[in-house]
């Protein structure tokens, strides 16, 4: 024989079933469980502790971020050539700036992948002579050679096969183009194993 019981309140289920363990506690309106106890570390904190660590080296911060739970997120780059060893040092001079019984936070520094975008005129010029893939706001993808960079934009040599009037066979060509920064959408490094 089963029975059904209907309970229609709280206080009837309780009596009936007993105490029940809560598995949650409500937290106020735009707190998440991640933050409740803890003190969030904000972006420019970080940034300044590394760009004091870095001044007068030739490392360079890429970009800061700092997400839900304190968990940061450091890109160094470096005029020459960024090594672990330099993400390191970063890494080992942040967290002892940090005092984890204040904040708890988990740490990344790393250097950009050669798949992420250029974001500063820093490494535009590391990258001059080596070959970009161009995606300006209007207009196709175009790549080719970085040969100049100033403070308004890029000069890239692309050589390409053209048909050139009165010949029969396409023949290279090479132009120069240029772009203003504020007409990139964004600018990555060709990948090349030649």
């Amino acid at each position: 024989m089963v029975y059904v019981i209907l309970c229609r309140t709280f206080e009837e289920r309780r009596r009936i079933e007993g105490p029940q363990p809560l598995f949650f506690w409500p937290l106020p309106k735009g707190q998440s469980s991640t933050n409740a106890n803890q003190k969030m570390i904000s972006t420019t904190t970080i940034r300044q502790l590394a760009e004091a660590y870095l001044e007068g080296t030739p490392g360079f911060l890429v970009d800061v971020r700092v997400g839900e739970g304190n968990q940061i997120r450091v890109l160094l780059d470096n005029d020459t050539s960024t090594s672990i060893e330099d993400c390191m040092a970063l890494h080992r001079h942040l967290e002892s700036s940090l005092d984890r019984e204040v904040e708890d936070f988990s740490l990344d520094v790393s250097s950009p992948g050669l798949d992420q975008p250029l974001q500063l005129h820093r490494q535009y010029v590391k990258n001059i002579g080596r070959h970009l893939q161009v995606k300006p706001l209007e207009g196709p993808k175009v790549e080719g050679e970085l040969i100049r960079v100033d403070e308004e934009g890029i000069a890239l040599k692309i050589r390409e096969k053209r048909r050139i009037e009165g010949r029969k066979a396409k023949e290279w060509v090479e132009e120069e183009l240029v772009w203003a920064f504020a007409n990139i959408q964004s600018t990555k490094v060709v990948i090349s194993f030649k």
